[in-house]
This record gives C-alpha cells, sequence and structure tokens, in this order.
C-alpha cells in the first residue's frame, strides 16, 4: 500500500503524523492522522484506537483539540483518526452540512449517487485497519470511539462486530438516528427508504438485540444544544436496560456540544480503552 506522509509533529515523546492515501473501498483519496505513543517499536507494538469524529469534522479537530496524546503517551496506546467522509470533486455533495462531504455517517451507501464513494462502513473496519497494522508498529488489539456522529459511528461498528473490538465509547453519539432528524436525513439518502436497514445502523435498536457484549462507555453534556431533539442518550439507556447492556452512561451538568467536554474527559476515555487493550 502507498501512502503520502503530509506532515509530522514531536508530542510528549511520541509522533503525531498525517498521512493520504488511495482508499479502493470509497474510490478516491482519504486522509488519517496517526499518534504513535513512545513505546511504539518493531519490537513492542502498541494496541490501537479509533476516533471517529462528528458532522463537518476532519482528522485534525480531535488531534489538535482533544488533549489526547499526553494520556496515549503515558498509556502506550495509538490513536488513529480518519476523515469523516470521501472528498473530491468527484465525490457527490449536497447544500447543507449534515449531508455529503464531511457527513458521512460510517454506513455503506446504497442509494446513488452516494454508493459511488460513500462506503465507510468497509473504510472504517476493513481497509484503514488493514493500512494501519501493515504498515506502523501497531497489533492487532483494537477498540473504538468517537462524538457524535462519529459516537454513532463507533458503537454501531462495536456492535456489529464485537470480535474486533475490545471497548466502544462515545461523547454525545446520535444514539438512535432512525428518529432524529440528522439520522432520518442521512439514512434516506444514503440506505433508502426501508426503515429495516436503517435498523441495522442504529445504536439503540442494536443494544437491544446484541448478544456479545462490548464494553462501552458515554458521556453526555446537560448543556448539548442538541440533547433532546438529535442524540437522544434516553434510548440508549433504555435499550441498554431492556437487555442488560454494561454500559455506563454520564451525564454531566453544564457542558455543550464542543471539544471543551471532550477535552475535560478525555482521560476518562482513555483509561476505560486501556482496560481492556
Amino acid at each position: 500500500m502507498t501512502i503520502e506522509n503530509l506532515s509530522m509533529n514531536k508530542v510528549f515523546g511520541g509522533w503525531h503524523k498525517q498521512y493520504s492515501h488511495y482508499a479502493n473501498t470509497v474510490n478516491c483519496d482519504m486522509r488519517f492522522a496517526i499518534y504513535l505513543p513512545p513505546q511504539a517499536s518493531n519490537q513492542n507494538k502498541v494496541p490501537v484506537l479509533y476516533w471517529l469524529s462528528g458532522l463537518t469534522c476532519t482528522d485534525e479537530n480531535f488531534m489538535q483539540k482533544a488533549g489526547a496524546m499526553r494520556i496515549a503517551a503515558e498509556l502506550g496506546i495509538a490513536i488513529v483518526a480518519p476523515d469523516t467522509s470521501p472528498r473530491g470533486a468527484e465525490v457527490a455533495d449536497n447544500d447543507g452540512y449534515d449531508l455529503g462531504q464531511g457527513a458521512g455517517f460510517y454506513v455503506n451507501a446504497t442509494q446513488a449517487p452516494w454508493n459511488r464513494h460513500y462506503q465507510m462502513y468497509d473504510y472504517i473496519v476493513k481497509e484503514l485497519p488493514e493500512l494501519i497494522e501493515e504498515i506502523f508498529p501497531v497489533s492487532d488489539k483494537r477498540s473504538i470511539a468517537g462524538h457524535s456522529m462519529g459516537g454513532h459511528g463507533a458503537l454501531t461498528i462495536a456492535m456489529l462486530n464485537p470480535e474486533r473490538y475490545s471497548a466502544m465509547s462515545a461523547f454525545s453519539p446520535i444514539s438512535n438516528p432512525m428518529n432524529c432528524p440528522w439520522g432520518q436525513k442521512a439514512f434516506t439518502a444514503y440506505l433508502g427508504k426501508d426503515k429495516a436497514n436503517w435498523a441495522k445502523h442504529d445504536a439503540s435498536e442494536l443494544m437491544k438485540q446484541s448478544t456479545h457484549f462490548v464494553p462501552a462507555k458515554v458521556d453526555q453534556g446537560s448543556g448539548d444544544d442538541f440533547l433532546k431533539e438529535q442524540l437522544k442518550p434516553q434510548a440508549l439507556i433504555d435499550a441498554a436496560n431492556i437487555n442488560n447492556y454494561p454500559l455506563e452512561l454520564n451525564l454531566h451538568e453544564g457542558y455543550d456540544h464542543s471539544y471543551y467536554f471532550i477535552a475535560s474527559f478525555i482521560e476518562a476515555h482513555l483509561r476505560f480503552h486501556a482496560r481492556f487493550l
């Protein structure tokens, strides 16, 4: 596999590096960032936390704003942050911020024109980890986390692939996309009108039905403007209660949807993942 290094910065004894590569799953160039802690070497392969970002974000939002690398260096965990969608002049887009480029929702689109490029599920689950594990000094021990749209992606991908991920966590996830405007708009465009297909990518629906539990941690701010209309954490709590799913969900008074919230609690998430990695 051929990848191009775009930037590199030493930080907390390790390296933050940004790369571009052609991705067969999405039929275009994709960008990702990786943080390699100081423990990473060919003789010592480290586990990986995959971070999925939210609407409008790129790999840069988490790496620059979350303040995660100090703890990742201490714990010896690599972090991989992919982009949130395919991009480019030939890639289908929409005028809204919540559909198209920057808004891939981590599903495999089945509807034209989106299905030509928007195969983000396959990219995250298969192609990107294969590339990371081939090129970098990392092991096949993985966990997954994300924010908002990326929280939806992290929870659903882990529950659909429990054998691949040791743990999952999310900040302010879209917990029940079948029943919120963001999810309904994206799922209609990408997956069509059959809601049976939507349910396969709805964290609350999956949590009700799961038989192989992946340890789960979710944090949500009570001051989040999207809390009631879009995020619906109560649906996730109800689903966990139905199935006795091992979900830890914490509501934090006054915190909003921003990276100030993520930076406040990212250490707890990394330590949570370290217990299982």
